[in-house]
């Protein structure tokens, strides 16, 4: 069993239907939405146990739970070919090469959703999974995203490349901004690890590599941010295609 921690995650899992094995609720601070997230599970039959607040900072391991938090079992990752099998044209997937930090993931993952992403393609190794801390930071978008968690990334993306997706890498060394790419065909955004960037193989079987212009001595974005930035061009490109009269 995993810890889901935070009004919105828990509410998110609810409304995903994602089974709860029981709820764990301490004096609330935010009294309304706690007794909506009360009267969800009861309709879903999930067992309600009132706590102590250091008990919920103890199972979540932090007190940043909003006095919320569940027992669940752990997050369940899409294969590869079931994500494939279910994309839509065009589609926009997102995949990460070492993101280590659960809450740069958790970001990721909220922006991607909202962007209309078909899902994310997520390394096994040297890479954060769907914790609670990254499920926290997604505000429940991990209950709706398509999570896809691979042993070999390099074979991922040929496999994607077979399927008919563009990738298109970030990368602080490229000469090419990222507003000169087409998004408005099937694309899959490549991101790097915290620090590190993409690694040289993953690097070489980019159809495109871009970067983002900074400013300054400072010559990249948070991933997660750089992820927003990328995304919503993607966004802005094929709402303008969509626009123009036929």
């Amino acid at each position: 069993m995993a810890v889901l921690y935070g009004i919105h995650s828990v509410e998110q899992a609810l409304a995903a239907g994602r089974p709860l094995e029981r709820l764990l609720v301490a004096r609330p601070s935010e009294r309304g939405r706690v007794e909506r997230l009360l009267a969800a599970a009861r309709a879903a039959s999930v067992p309600v146990r009132f706590v102590r607040r250091q008990e919920l900072d103890r199972l979540a391991g932090t007190r940043e739970h909003q006095g919320v938090a569940a027992l669940v079992g752990a997050k369940q990752y899409a294969d590869l070919e079931e994500l494939v099998g279910g994309l839509k044209k065009p589609a926009l997937l997102v995949l990460l090469d070492g993101v280590e930090d659960p809450r740069n993931l958790g970001a990721i993952l909220r922006t991607a959703y909202c962007a209309g992403a078909d899902g994310i393609v997520l390394p096994e190794r040297r890479a954060a999974g769907i914790t609670p801390a990254a499920e926290k930071a997604s505000a429940g978008a991990s209950e709706h995203l398509t999570v896809a968690r691979v042993t070999n990334l390099n074979r991922a993306l040929e496999r994607l490349k077979e399927a008919g997706l563009w990738l298109v890498g970030l990368d602080e060394r490229a000469e090419k901004s990222f507003t000169e790419v087409d998004y408005t065909d099937s694309v899959g955004v490549v991101l790097g690890g915290e620090g590190k960037g993409l690694h040289e193989q993953v690097r070489a079987k980019c159809d495109f590599l871009v970067s983002i212009p900074t400013f300054g001595s400072i010559r990249s974005l948070n991933v997660a941010v750089a992820a927003g930035v990328v995304l919503y061009e993607a966004v802005r490109q094929r709402q303008s295609r969509e626009a123009k009269p036929r």
